[in-house]
């Protein structure tokens, strides 16, 4: 890892090849991490969805699949549940209904990972009360005409019970987000990572922040998703080593997959 703590930012209009840039970047000789890490996405459509390479994401799928680890979907249900919104009709209130039902299955379904929390849960259930919903009061102060820039923030990472001595800590990585907004019906959401695993986690993470970011355009007053920045302190390669036949057959992967998608011929 670099020893700079100077920040590394990287700018992208496909989810995709801005994913591969900060993987390639992190996989070069002497890598393995950048710390920190301030990546910003644009070039969503009308409805808020990201650009992307599908080629990249199914090398990326495939792979994850491989080494048994959850793929690109799942990962970012747990930071927006999309399919909750589209059974929900686009109604969301039935979807933090259908959420909350769902989410005492979800969490038995891996007790180990999920015994905490997951992160929209934290989002509409954060005391675990079902009455501390941050998007909602959002969303309800918004359209009330109450638009202070601090107001728009929420928590993810709960001092009261997240701190632990353990050397690796699952979740949260995800600390906490906040939306800014424009005079053009623009939105920007910020999100803040002490750490990101960006093979594993990455992709996905970008993924579920994007559609979290779609939603609550929406939802505040119609406006439009413009840009997704990522804070992130320490973006890292996870602990595959990089002369991992699996892992290099990725990078080769990607990497013509990106040289493809920009025009440049491969290597």
């Amino acid at each position: 890892m670099s020893r700079t703590t100077k920040p590394e930012v990287i700018e992208a209009d496909n989810l995709s090849l801005g994913w591969a840039k900060i993987l390639l970047r992190i996989m070069e000789p002497g890598g393995h991490a950048i710390s920190p890490l301030m990546f910003s996405l644009t070039g969503f459509d009308a409805d808020g969805a990201p650009t992307e390479t599908p080629q990249i994401r199914q090398e990326l799928d495939e792979f994850l699949t491989a080494i048994g680890k959850k793929d690109v979907e799942n990962v970012a249900f747990t930071i927006f549940p999309q399919r909750y919104l589209t059974l929900a009709g686009g109604d969301r209130h039935l979807l933090y209904r259908t959420y909350l039902e769902a989410f005492p299955r979800i969490k038995a379904f891996n007790p180990a990972r999920n015994s905490r929390g997951l992160y929209f849960q934290r989002l509409i259930d954060y005391h675990d009360d079902g009455k501390s919903n941050q998007l909602e009061w959002m969303i309800e102060q918004y359209n009330a005409g109450l638009k202070r820039r601090s107001m728009f923030q929420a928590s993810i990472f709960d001092p009261s019970r997240d701190p632990t001595s353990q050397p690796y800590m699952e979740f949260p990585c995800l600390q906490g987000i906040s939306f800014t907004f424009d005079d053009d019906k623009n939105l920007t959401l910020n999100a803040f990572y002490a750490t990101q695993q960006i093979i594993h986690k990455g992709y996905g993470n970008y993924l579920g922040l994007s559609r979290l970011g779609a939603f609550m355009a929406k939802e505040m007053g119609g406006r439009k998703l413009e840009r997704l920045n990522v804070f992130v302190g320490i973006a890292k390669a996870d602990k595959i080593p990089s002369s991992d036949a699996n892992l290099r057959a990725l990078l080769a992967a990607i990497r013509n997959a990106s040289e493809q998608a920009v025009g440049i011929e491969p290597a």
